[in-house]
């Protein structure tokens, strides 16, 4: 009856460590498996101080709005609250969901729409504000997606690390809370031109 008993004790301890390390693994693979991938892009909440600038980044702009690697969603919601149709992109489901929450916690969830997906996989051409938080490794990259999907009258927004080759229209703040702006039509040379009007020579 000892053994038995041992043995019934041992079972329930084993089927309870290894339910409690399949929860833990459920869990952590969303967290874990992005920064397995080659460009590592970690979840780093914004700073109330980046989120004031990239709102004044915003200001006299309307239109859609998107946050690459929305993160928990506070961007996203912060542009909602001032009147933007925002969309976030995230590839952790648990900061997906938790994103929605807060949305339909502040009530502006009809504004808002969240994404499951991998940034380097979905097209942002239809977005006329974009705001990055990115890492080094993967702005030369990004850099160059965004230039051949967006149309000219898009205003980019770079938080924490700029573009490298393209030169900001506007900086605001200092340190990890600087934000870079960017309008493409500059750093693509799309601005119309006047022409130079030539006076008739006298006769």
């Amino acid at each position: 009856e000892g053994g038995s008993r041992r043995r019934s004790w041992g079972l329930l301890l084993t089927a309870g460590v290894g339910g409690t390390l399949v929860a833990l693994y459920a869990v952590a693979t969303p967290f874990v498996t992005p920064a397995l991938r080659k460009v590592c892009l970690p979840f780093v909440p914004a700073t109330s101080a980046q989120i004031q600038n990239v709102l004044k980044m915003l200001e006299n702009r309307s239109g859609s709005l998107v946050d690459i690697g929305s993160g928990d969603g506070r961007i996203v919601i912060a542009a909602a609250k001032r009147g933007f149709k925002a969309v976030g992109y995230e590839l952790n489901p648990w900061l997906v969901w938790y994103s929605r929450y807060r949305a339909w916690r502040d009530g502006v969830h009809q504004n808002t729409r969240f994404y499951i997906s991998d940034l380097w996989k979905v097209s942002f051409s239809h977005y006329t504000n974009v705001v990055v938080f990115g890492v080094p490794q993967m702005m030369p990259q990004l850099e160059k997606k965004l230039e051949e999907e967006l149309e000219c009258n898009t205003r980019i927004i770079a938080c924490r690390f700029p573009f490298p080759c393209w030169i900001p229209d506007n900086t605001t703040g200092e340190g990890i809370d600087t934000v870079w702006a960017y309008d493409l039509k500059h750093s693509r040379g799309c601005e119309t031109k006047s022409l130079e009007t030539i006076p008739e020579a006298e006769s």
